[in-house]
């Protein structure tokens, strides 16, 4: 039998019970059993961890353990992993997904997904998990991962936002909220018997979602919007 020691800084102590939080934790365990493994037994998943040490000294997550090892894990710093971001939300973010689209990110999302189909997801294209369920963000095919910790969805978004450093890159009115595909400007004279009275009186500018035909214009969503980029920028 051997034991080590771990130590988990800053936000990742969000994963551990009351009485662990902030102070060395003692583990025994038999066998090879990699830092990686043993961090997720405790309950932190390992897209949310950045530097490792091990005995004072640079390590992975992938590394073994030994017996007597001190091992101090760090966050991930602030930021997103690649540029421009891309998000993959599990089936419970509905609301969360129609924010992010709404300032302009690409989000996929579908309300059948399962673990096994987000895993597949990701396997083939590169995008950051969104979720809450922390045992989907320990599962090996996912790189790039953030629990959400609140189940409020404006609380959710304003998380997002800090965390992958989001609020400079805002592009408003620039996805479509059903499908995430995005929109291109549209003459009105072209979607024009497709609105309603009132839309045709007050509104000339408008967008078009060339995948699922969705009009937008500057009216509630707008509005909505707006509200969202004060919130992000207070």
């Amino acid at each position: 039998m051997s034991t080590a020691t771990f130590i988990f800084l800053g936000r990742l102590n969000d994963f551990l019970p009351r009485d662990r939080k902030d102070q060395p934790i003692e583990v025994t365990f038999r066998g090879r059993q990699s830092l990686k493994h043993l961090a997720e037994s405790l309950g932190v998943p390992h897209p949310e961890i950045g530097r490792v040490e091990v005995n004072g000294l640079n390590s992975a997550l992938s590394a073994i353990t030994q017996n007597g090892d001190r091992a101090t894990l760090h966050p991930l710093p602030d930021g997103c992993p690649f540029d421009p971001p891309r998000f993959l939300l599990d089936c419970h973010l509905g609301r969360l997904t129609s924010y992010l689209r709404m300032l302009g990110f690409d989000c996929l999302y579908r309300n059948d997904y399962t673990d096994k189909g987000i895993a597949a997801s990701l396997e083939s294209d590169k995008r950051i998990l969104l979720t809450r369920d922390r045992r989907l963000l320990m599962r090996k095919s996912v790189v790039y991962g953030y629990c959400l910790r609140s189940l409020n969805s404006r609380q959710q978004l304003l998380e997002v936002v800090r965390r992958f450093e989001l609020a400079g890159r805002v592009t408003p009115f620039h996805r479509c909220l059903r499908c995430n595909h995005p929109l291109e400007p549209v003459d009105k004279s072209m979607i024009i018997d497709r609105l309603e009275p009132l839309t045709k009186r007050y509104f000339d500018e408008f967008h078009l979602c060339p995948a699922c035909g969705q009009i937008y214009w500057k009216g509630s969503h707008y509005e909505q919007m707006t509200k969202l980029l004060e919130e992000i920028r207070g």
